[in-house]
């Protein structure tokens, strides 16, 4: 949709700070310039305002002044999305929900907890395992990123294979409408079969239906053990061979990450305070961990697991026996986007396949990369088929990237949907995969699409320009 969008005047920025306060409303290059990116490559789009609310009510006076503005609408946490789902396209104002990080509120005794959207993911997960609670979905950014932004890409992370992403665990939403009315999407309850599941459609809508402003999670009892494996191998498609093989036999780990030899080498190039088990780096790594509650249950489970993985021919299994160790392998592999993107300008794509088909993915890649004269290094959770493939620039003219290289992600997405898989698992679709939604989607579910998001946001000011392909 084309549209175009007033930008804030004097009468609105006056309004605003009549709604937050004067130091609550920005508009200094400093601020603008922090709004105008996130962890997606390069991309720089300058918003005119970046407003810091701290309640819903203050949440809601602003979405209606843009409403009745035309005014365009950009909701961020933390900045740490891959796919320019924050990213103000058409300007306007960015609705930091950066303020609104008052403590969790823990009910114990239904194992809920009650957060505001600007909590930093990790901090949530620190306060319930204080009461012996699990909050599991764990992005790499888990430390920095907010759970507002988790519910909008409906972010996973590495246990996910075992216990699910964060839609899994969302009971009730308390969200902003896009003409500043406020709704509950759900109820504090494990069932609902009452009317349709608007709680769940806002999770994963990355801030284009409503602004979330309230998040209800259930919780579980916190696992008191974590086996974690190293398992080194000669050949990457013997370690993604040997993924599906683990569940067929009736395993699941609580985690299951795929890292190349290049993935380990850049990140402790970065990072020389990390420390490695191999220091003649395998080709291949997979980080296979076990939790629970019984030893001697983990016991049987690691009994099981090893000779499956012995069946792909690894290298010396190395297991962590101590919690150092263990972190010490757990911050390698949060390290490694970071530490790979710091190598050359990138381009990262979330791919997504049944896991069986792991090694197909894997070898497709590594041909276009042969085919297109791109490096690319790939890691991720192969426990649920989840691939990251980063694609780094290094020598390629300008001319290839821009031009050539749109046609070999087009392809690696072809091949993805001849897979079963779809374009992504946990970073949302945003700005930089919308261009290849007609790749896995019809025009029937994306008309559909199209008309939820007309329902819920009949002018366009929320988040504009996301997830929809550009007419042609």
């Amino acid at each position: 949709m084309n549209k175009e969008y007033k930008q804030p005047n004097e009468e609105d920025k006056t309004y605003i700070m009549g709604v937050l306060g004067a130091d609550r409303v920005r508009w200094d290059s400093e601020s603008i310039q922090a709004a105008a990116s996130d962890m997606t490559e390069d991309l720089v789009f300058l918003p005119a305002l970046v407003v810091f609310p701290e309640t819903t009510q203050e949440v809601s006076q602003i979405v209606k002044h843009c409403h009745t503005q035309n005014i365009a609408l950009t909701v961020r946490g933390a900045g740490t999305g891959l796919s320019g789902g924050a990213l103000p396209i058409e300007g306007g104002i960015v609705l930091s929900t950066a303020r609104m990080n008052a403590l969790p509120n823990i009910d114990e005794e239904n194992m809920q907890v009650f957060v505001q959207p600007g909590v930093i993911t990790q901090v949530l997960q620190n306060c319930v395992e204080e009461k012996g609670l699990f909050y599991p979905p764990d992005p790499s950014s888990r430390g920095s990123s907010f759970i507002g932004g988790n519910l909008a890409e409906s972010s996973g992370g590495p246990r996910a294979v075992k216990y699910g992403v964060t839609k899994d665990y969302v009971l009730n939403l308390e969200v902003v409408l896009s003409d500043g009315r406020i709704m509950e999407t759900g109820a504090r309850v494990l069932k609902n079969a009452t009317g349709y599941n608007l709680t769940q459609l806002m999770i994963g809508s990355e801030g284009t239906l409503a602004i979330i402003t309230g998040i209800t999670l259930r919780l579980i009892p916190l696992p008191t053990l974590r086996w974690t494996f190293l398992v080194p191998f000669q050949d990457s498609n013997q370690a993604v061979s040997a993924v599906a093989h683990v569940f067929k036999n009736g395993l699941t780990p609580s985690a299951m990450e795929f890292m190349e030899r290049e993935a380990i080498a850049y990140t402790l190039s970065k990072r020389p305070d990390l420390s490695f088990p191999e220091t003649n780096l395998a080709q291949a790594y997979l980080l296979v961990e076990l939790d629970g509650f019984d030893q001697d249950e983990l016991q049987r489970q690691t009994d099981r697991l090893i000779p499956v993985l012995e069946n792909f021919e690894p290298n010396e299994i190395w297991m962590a026996t101590t919690a150092a160790e263990t972190e010490g392998l757990w911050k390698v592999r949060r390290s490694i986007g970071e530490a790979v993107k710091s190598h050359s300008i990138y381009k990262e794509e979330d791919t997504v396949v049944p896991r069986y088909f792991l090694p197909e993915l894997l070898k497709y890649v590594k041909q276009l990369g042969k085919e297109f004269n791109f490096e690319s290094v790939c890691y991720g959770h192969a426990g649920d088929g989840n691939l990251h493939v980063n694609i780094l620039r290094g020598e390629l003219s300008e001319q290839a990237w821009e031009q050539e290289l749109p046609k070999a992600i087009r392809k690696l997405f072809q091949k993805v949907k001849e897979l079963g898989g779809t374009l992504s698992g946990e970073h949302g679709i945003g700005w930089v995969q919308k261009n290849y939604m007609d790749i896995v989607c019809s025009p029937a579910q994306l008309e559909m699409m199209r008309g939820i998001k007309s329902v819920f946001d009949p002018n366009h000011i929320l988040n504009p320009g996301k997830i929809f392909p550009d007419a042609h």
